[in-house]
């Protein structure tokens, strides 16, 4: 070591000397690179037909056979494919160690031959039971050659540590010349950058392949590809563009009256006016085609979210109708708010309250004395705020905090519109309002405190009624009618305010068991009461003395809300969500009916205009589709999820949440097949179209295959499709019944061959031009083009293709039915777009004939007819108003 050199010098001169070393390191690595590329082109030119690469795309092989498919290009060599299926690092996995972890199937053999034993599935698993030839490539990719024996393997104890360097930079050659290849041609991919990430959980972008054989989708990330029918030469001749076909809003089956006040009133006209999810219906008992007894109905469809409570103007034609809070597809809160319509016209007249309210509207009135000219409101907050508006202008007079316990009635004095009551938990309200000489904001509202005295204060106070003579009776949960009178206060009355009137409690008849859960003042004076858990109504006279009472009968449950119709005839919402009209002489039957619970399962019948329903309130409904009534129903006593008729229309199959299944003859209505397989719930039960085989598509990750007799009514178990990694999601059948294509919850699609033995089709190429009888699965080259951008895989629950094959009808996550063109496969596809619904929508189907779609809601557990309009059919537009069509920035008609 030189001494003259400096303290620091050794070190840095040999921190120098190895970065020199590094260098040179470097640029033989980039050398043996550049060679190792230019030895891939070479290769790849002397190996490939001149135009092969920019005329026929990619060259198919397979691992154990040099053929290609019939009409494809003669394959190329294997090290230079890959299956359309798999990724750049499954190949390289599945050449090194083995099948995928993420097996669909039992083990494949122990064998010697190294090729794979697992079979890529178009989702992107993988199906290892057995080996077979796979698919043709989807997009070009270099991946390492099949391992031979005279070839070392890259763990092998035989390859030398100066040549593992060189393998592995001959590999980054291969994926780099795979890049130059890829960037060559964007047409066949539809326009989209072929360097472009597949993108995150959450995200799905499709792009092709050169060859355009396959199209490849990603839902989480993971990659779903569906290979293109032979007949379709590009994706540009498919159709694009809406359907021309429309969706008018024919029948709303269902009330909600399980969990909602203030929801059933009489108009002018004498239409009934209730309703269900985000629609107000207007039904009229008579007088009008398509309903029971020559009813119909119109719709008022301008809410956004659900619509909560009701209040008819004292004109009898002017209609409140509140909304909750909720969400929009993009998770932006959508703000409660309160409309005011018209009932003649169904155009909306003011919107009220937009960003005033929180939560919801849970209460709301119309005062009386000054012919409605203001609306009372209170919402769902916690201290649920009591505001009074303008109606003709729209504008807040006065706000107050009324209570932390909940509101559940709210009412102007007939007599006085400055004395506003309400009731709820534990209380009743009397407040009095100064309107401020109508200058928004500057009036006031004063309570005074309901005091019981003597008597038991109840926990709940439903609801109230004012009577002619100003006095106020009010129903509790107690089962008793208290009667509030009028007097002047003084220093021993609690409450705010000076010598002014205020109620005090006169009289108490007991008159339910259980709570009062309406009150109605009849035009001739006297009261009715309905009762929840006697569900008796109950006519009053003078002096609280009972005249005449009648029962409703149990399976409709208890009374939730009355109203007056013409002559002696009263209507009555029950907390089953039925609505029933008679009178206490005759008796009572339904006109509305509707299921109480979240709602999953659907099917159409064969060839009439009948369809069935289930879902979590274990029963089961036959709907009659024209007389747009219920046929029959009956108790499953379990959650029933699906449905199928059979092909004859004599029995039913129902798939239950517990793994079994039944069938029912749908004239006795009796079970006449009890099964179960497995203990998991059913997701999807299918005959195929000749009848003979049943279809059962478990969440244990099997499909169950049943023979059935011709009349439908004994099964027989013929054997099981296994290979699915997921739960059975959906499945169709093809139109000679002997295959089956399933979609499972991870993003599988697999084909079987059931008559053959339900064995799983490895080739799923072979499967691109087979016709399917009906088309449910949400996943499919046909229908690909439903999703939407940025999709997580769960915003489609069904979907259903019609059966002229015209247009494809979908229900999603965020409350809309849509329609697209079928085939639907192109990216980002416009679609007509339907709302009203106020939950998840969970199923579509199409009628028979395609006259009719049938949309079922989730936890609104409403029911939906859809008349199908335009090119498909020729019936005419309904005469009621309907809304124009608008764009709406996802591409689609929002209607």
């Amino acid at each position: 070591m030189d001494g003259a050199g400096g303290p620091g010098e050794g070190p840095a001169q040999e921190a120098l000397q190895s970065l020199s070393r590094r260098l040179q390191v470097q640029e033989k690595e980039m050398e043996l690179v550049k060679a190792a590329l230019a030895e891939a082109l070479r290769l790849l030119r002397l190996q490939a037909p001149p135009n092969s690469l920019q005329d026929s795309g990619t060259l198919a092989a397979t691992r154990d056979s040099p053929a290609a498919p019939p009409g494809l290009p003669p394959p190329c060599s294997p090290s230079l494919v890959s299956r359309g299926t798999q990724t750049e690092t499954e190949a390289e996995r599945e050449a090194s160690l083995g099948p995928s972890g993420l097996s669909n199937g039992p083990p494949a053999p122990q064998g010697g031959s190294e090729e794979p034993s697992g079979t890529q599935s178009e989702g992107g698993g993988s199906s290892s039971s057995g080996t077979g030839s796979p698919g043709p490539p989807g997009i070009l990719r270099l991946t390492q050659p099949p391992q031979r024996a005279d070839t070392p393997r890259r763990n092998s104890s035989s390859s030398s540590p100066s040549e593992r360097p060189r393998q592995k930079l001959s590999r980054k050659a291969a994926s780099s010349a795979n890049l130059l290849l890829r960037s060559g041609s964007t047409e066949s991919r539809g326009g989209k950058d072929p360097l472009s990430s597949p993108g995150g959980p959450g995200s799905r972008r499709s792009n092709y392949n050169l060859e355009g054989i396959s199209v490849k989708m990603f839902l989480r990330g993971r990659p779903i590809t569906m290979y293109i029918p032979s007949g379709i030469r590009s994706l540009e001749e498919l159709p694009s563009g809406p359907p021309p076909e429309t969706l008018s809003l024919d029948w709303v089956y269902g009330y909600r009256g399980r969990d909602s006040r203030s929801n059933l009133f009489v108009l002018r006209s004498g239409e009934v006016v209730y309703f269900i999810a985000c629609v107000v219906v207007l039904y009229r008992p008579e007088g009008g085609p398509g309903g029971p007894g020559g009813g119909g109905q119109r719709h008022y469809r301008g809410h956004t979210d659900c619509v909560r409570c009701l209040a008819v103007h004292p004109d009898g034609v002017r209609v409140a109708s509140g909304q909750t809070a909720g969400v929009d597809k993009d998770g932006k809160p959508l703000q409660p708010v309160v409309h005011v319509w018209d009932s003649e016209t169904l155009l909306k007249l003011q919107e009220i309250g937009l960003g005033a309210f929180e939560r919801g509207v849970g209460a709301l009135a119309f005062s009386v004395a000054d012919q409605g000219a203001f609306l009372c409101v209170v919402d769902d907050s916690n201290e649920h705020m009591l505001s009074v508006w303008d109606c003709s202008r729209g504008t807040k007079l006065a706000e107050i905090k009324s209570t932390n316990d909940s509101v559940l009635a709210v009412g102007f004095s007939p007599r006085d519109s400055s004395c506003i009551v309400t009731s709820g938990k534990s209380h009743v309200h009397f407040w009095n309002w100064s309107g401020g000489a109508g200058v928004p904001g500057n009036g006031t509202l004063t309570r005074k405190q309901g005091v019981f005295g003597k008597y038991k204060k109840p926990k709940f106070i439903p609801c109230f009624v004012f009577l002619p003579d100003g006095d106020i009776l009010t129903g509790d949960s107690e089962g008793n009618i208290l009667t509030w009178g009028r007097s002047l206060s003084d220093s021993r009355t609690p409450g705010r305010g000076g010598a002014k009137e205020t109620y005090g409690i006169v009289a108490q008849a007991h008159a339910h068991e259980g709570s009062i859960f309406a009150l109605c003042l009849r035009r001739d004076g006297t009261v009715l009461s309905g009762g929840g858990r006697d569900r008796r109504l109950v006519q009053w006279g003078p002096g609280l003395v009972a005249l005449q009472e009648a029962e409703i009968p149990e399976h409709f449950g208890a009374v939730r809300a009355i109203a007056e119709g013409p002559g002696s005839q009263l209507l009555v919402g029950t907390t089953k969500n039925a609505l029933l009209r008679g009178d206490l002489a005759q008796g009572f039957s339904p006109v509305i009916q509707g299921h109480t619970d979240e709602l999953w399962g659907l099917c159409t019948h064969p060839f009439q205009n009948r369809f069935l329903t289930c879902g979590h309130d274990r029963q089961l409904c036959l709907w009659d589709g024209e007389g747009h009534a219920l046929a029959w129903s009956i108790d499953l006593k379990e959650t029933g999820l699906c449905a199928d008729f059979h092909p004859s229309g004599a029995v039913v199959a129902v798939g239950l949440n517990t793994g079994r299944w039944l069938v029912l003859d749908t004239e006795t209505r009796e079970i006449v097949s009890d099964v179960t397989d497995g203990n998991e719930q059913l997701s999807v039960v299918r005959y195929s179209p000749d009848g003979l085989y049943l279809a059962i598509g478990s969440h244990d990750n099997m499909i169950y295959i049943y023979s059935v007799s011709s009349d439908g009514a004994k099964s027989n178990r013929f054997g099981r499709c296994v290979g699915h990694s997921s739960f059975i999601t959906h499945l169709d059948w093809s139109k000679d019944g002997s295959f089956i294509m399933s979609n499972s919850g991870d993003y599988e699609i697999l084909y079987w061959d059931v008559v053959g033995g339900c064995k799983l089709l490895r080739n799923r190429y072979d499967s691109r031009d087979r016709e399917w009888a009906t088309y449910t699965c949400v996943l499919g080259f046909h229908v690909y083009g439903v999703w939407p951008d940025g999709s997580d895989g769960t915003d489609i629950n069904s979907l259903c293709r019609s059966h002229n094959e015209r247009v494809v009808a979908v229900a999603d996550d965020f409350c809309k039915v849509h329609l697209f063109q079928y085939p639907c496969a192109r990216a980002k596809a416009p679609s007509l777009v339907y709302g009203g619904h106020g939950s998840h929508v969970t199923s579509v189907r199409f009628t028979h004939d395609d006259s009719h779609l049938i949309s079922l809601g989730g936890k609104d557990a409403s029911i939906f007819q859809w008349r199908v309009l335009g090119a498909g059919g020729a019936v005419p537009a309904p005469a009621t108003p309907s809304r124009t069509p608008s764009l709406s920035p996802a591409s689609s008609l929002d209607v």
